[in-house]
């Protein structure tokens, strides 16, 4: 049976790449993830996917899961030496999406993006050398472009080491890009660039709330230092997760992928009247505000004490700039290999900030499910 390797697969948007494969390949996937036993890897899958998967649903899938024992910061990934030449001898491809999306950390930062990478980047080239690797791809993010203002970028114009980054996620992943196209030069590869992924078409449900938290808090203000015609690129996460999975099992067109709203990227004007539907009172927009609520949030975040005031402000001293820099990513590459476009975020976006709002920002997870005597089978043939 073919096997991919992934990373991240229990994390918010590794969550939606791994229910596409398990619902609809019959690979074998292994996945890497801080657990001492099988157990307490499959209590991890259980946590991660029963947003898109049922006990039942769960039960029937997981057996093609083999839970990988490791640490993205240690060396060979701290995964047992047995485990991981098999691994080099068997996967026929991988997909690496786990982060640290700790902004506000250099040392989270270096060690599992840039060092993490390094370590997947070395399992790769082990198992291109063994049997050769159809592909391996990589998740990076939008926000490698750097300080811009106003801009529309395609996925070539974005990468610019002259532009200076606004924290060390987005240096660390420009870094990973770098080493993935000079690190595996030979082998067939995709990098895919989110943008600001929050909220799903389908259902107002997450389990991932920081964003839409500074979100809602944009959006309770009375005033808030934005153009109303600047543009927030939001995209659902369903789309971007249908789009990693399709995009890393086909022969793609590009190397790299703005996974984004693009053109169709709402304005901030629009976004308040869309949110005033749930009777809140759009915020009036000055961005003549902007350098002295920075500054503000800047000095909040920085006291010592901590408290919601202190959080709230470390949330704006991340998320403002990418909240107000008004620069969109073009999606072309990506909407025309999919044949289908992100869903706009004035539609869904509403009720999900509603839904995440009442549940004070933390998903309802169910307990881990008693497995059942008998495990029906899918009757839905998966395909390769």
């Amino acid at each position: 049976m073919k096997e991919i390797f992934i990373t991240g697969a229990t994390g918010f948007l590794g969550s939606y790449v791994l229910d596409h494969y398990l619902r609809e390949t019959n690979l074998r996937i292994s996945v890497l993830t801080r657990a001492a036993s099988r157990q307490e890897g499959l209590e991890k899958l259980w946590k991660a996917l029963q947003i898109h998967q049922d006990a039942s649903t769960f039960w029937q899938l997981q057996d093609r899961v083999e839970i990988v024992s490791g640490d993205l910061t240690k060396p060979r990934l701290g995964i047992d030496d047995d485990q991981y030449d098999r691994l080099v001898k068997g996967a026929e491809s991988i997909l690496h999406i786990a982060a640290s999306l700790n902004r506000k950390s250099d040392k989270a930062c270096l060690n599992h993006n840039l060092k993490g990478t390094l370590a997947v980047l070395k399992l790769a080239q082990a198992a291109r050398d063994h049997h050769g690797l159809r592909r391996f791809s990589f998740v990076s993010t939008t926000a490698i472009a750097g300080k811009r203002d106003s801009e529309t970028l395609t996925e070539d114009e974005a990468f610019d080491w002259d532009r200076s980054d606004y924290d060390p996620y987005a240096r660390t992943k420009k870094f990973c890009e770098h080493m993935v196209r000079e690190l595996l030069p030979d082998v067939p590869k995709t990098i895919f660039r989110p943008s600001t992924v929050m909220g799903d078409s389908r259902h107002p449900r997450s389990t991932q709330f920081e964003m839409v938290r500074a979100f809602n808090a944009v959006f309770s203000m009375p005033v808030f230092p934005v153009r109303p015609d600047a543009r927030v690129d939001i995209c659902n996460a369903d789309w971007v997760g249908k789009a990693i999975f399709e995009l890393h099992r086909k022969p793609a067109q590009h190397d790299c992928y703005h996974l984004s709203a693009g053109t169709a990227s709402p304005k901030a004007y629009d976004i308040g009247q869309a949110m005033a539907r749930l009777g809140r009172r759009p915020p009036r927009m000055v961005p003549q505000l902007f350098g002295a609520t920075q500054m503000g949030f800047d000095l909040i975040a920085g006291l010592r004490q901590r408290n919601t005031l202190t959080y709230i402000g470390s949330l704006f001293k991340v998320f403002l700039p990418y909240i107000t820099f008004d620069t969109v990513f073009d999606n072309t590459r990506a909407v025309t290999e999919l044949g289908a476009a992100p869903a706009s975020f004035l539609d869904y976006g509403p009720p999900f900030a509603e839904w995440c709002r009442s549940q004070n920002y933390r998903y309802p997870y169910l307990p881990f499910p008693e497995r059942p005597a008998v495990v029906a089978v899918p009757s839905d043939g998966a395909r390769a």
